[in-house]
């Protein structure tokens, strides 16, 4: 019998994907990799199979599924091809698999990453929308089904390695916590002229100064909307209300987020900006081992530099704040419309600057309210997609 812990990827192509195998490689008598997902790279997920030899390998786009299982076949490689959304729940929620990491980029990881928490997984979430779109919702399935629930974002990692082990339990009040301090580089436009932003192009706002990402994640770093995003997903993960999360502007990104105390000490988590140390602290957990990050000189590190975020160059921070006042199904709506949005500028159908405004636009145009089914929350989010490709429609036409 393999004794290994069984491991699924989904969304194992991506960034967070790739660098959670890098990390497996290093442990192979520890995890078994059993299942690894993509959306249409063929190419990819063909190679992590030769590389990895999962038992299933899931492609949401059926043209894609086609391709990799002739490619397969034809390398002698017994791998069992899926394909389509309902295959993504179900290698999510494999009785083999203990560990699932939840690496899909935006809405399209939320019910895969709810299958996992049904089932009982410890849930290595890196896919924020989660949260964002249903977080009641997201989190009752955890409590309700003993599921565990560890972060990877580099953030919402920090702090949860700066709570004490009981926090779960009694929840900040009780542990003597005044606020979570959320850090972010302010990303490549942290010092551009604003009068200059209108003209970025894509490639100038995916090229992230410290981490490597995907492009969506690249341009939400760049507006500060993952830092909107990831407000929200602390909000549920630590039960903390809006008003004591804070956001602060780190260039440097050593300093990976902070949680002070009542009593006036800071805690800090610190390392090279490398996602390997979450996920291997995650995949671990409570123990520790090694990611294959570069150790952190202390001696050579540069100095460190704090400020307040700038609301009229970030709007896209303040407008998931607001979201996040106004509960129910707004953050669903923001996340939406970004999604939409961020799409359309990598298209380059809108400005760099006309994200905000598109997502502020739709959040103007459809009323939030409860968010007590996962239909109503998919509903929200399809109505949200709607309304911001009309706006963006809009523009274009109008020359913006």
């Amino acid at each position: 019998m393999n004794a290994c812990v069984g491991v699924t990827i989904l969304g194992s192509t991506g960034s967070i994907g790739v660098s959670t195998l890098n990390v497996l490689r290093r442990h192979a008598d520890r995890f078994r990799v059993l299942a690894l997902t993509a959306h249409r790279d063929v190419e990819g997920l063909f190679q992590q199979c030769l590389s990895h030899e999962p038992e299933y390998a899931v492609m949401a786009d059926p043209n894609a599924a086609e391709q990799l299982r002739d490619r397969l076949r034809a390398a002698g490689r017994p791998v069992e091809v899926l394909a389509g959304a309902t295959e993504l729940e179900r290698v999510a929620a494999l009785p083999e698999t203990a560990y699932v990491m939840a690496a899909i980029v935006g809405a399209a990881g939320l019910l895969p990453t709810l299958a996992a928490a049904r089932a009982g997984k410890r849930v290595l979430l890196a896919n924020k929308e989660a949260l964002v779109m249903a977080g009641p919702l997201f989190m009752t399935a955890v409590r309700e089904h003993g599921a565990e629930l560890l972060p990877i974002d580099s953030e919402h990692n920090a702090v949860f390695q700066c709570l004490p082990p009981d926090f779960a339990v009694q929840g900040l009040d009780t542990v003597g916590i005044r606020r979570i301090l959320l850090t972010g580089s302010g990303g490549p436009f942290r010092a551009t002229p604003l009068e200059r932003l209108p003209d970025v192009t894509p490639d100038q706002a995916c090229a992230h100064p410290n981490w490597r990402m995907g492009r969506k994640i690249s341009v939400d770093s760049a507006t500060m909307m993952n830092k909107g995003l990831e407000v929200i997903e602390a909000h549920w993960l630590f039960a903390a209300p809006p008003a004591r999360i804070e956001v602060v502007v780190h260039p440097q990104s050593v300093i990976h987020s902070m949680v002070e105390y009542e009593d006036g000490s800071v805690l800090a988590q610190l390392g090279n900006p490398d996602m390997r140390t979450p996920i291997a602290h995650a995949l671990a957990w409570p123990g520790r081992l090694a990611s294959g990050a570069a150790f952190l000189d202390f001696a050579r590190l540069t100095p460190l530099e704090f400020q307040a975020p700038d609301c009229a160059r970030f709007p896209c921070l303040r407008l998931a704040f607001s979201a996040l006042d106004a509960g129910g199904a707004a953050p669903t709506i923001l996340n939406a419309a970004n999604e939409v949005a961020v799409q359309a500028f990598l298209d380059r159908r809108i400005r760099f600057t006309a994200i905000a405004a598109v997502v502020e636009q739709t959040l103007e145009r459809v009323s939030p309210h409860g968010v007590d089914t996962l239909a109503t929350i998919l509903a929200d989010d399809a109505l949200a997609r709607a309304v911001a490709a009309e706006r963006i429609a809009a523009q274009a036409s109008e020359g913006r």
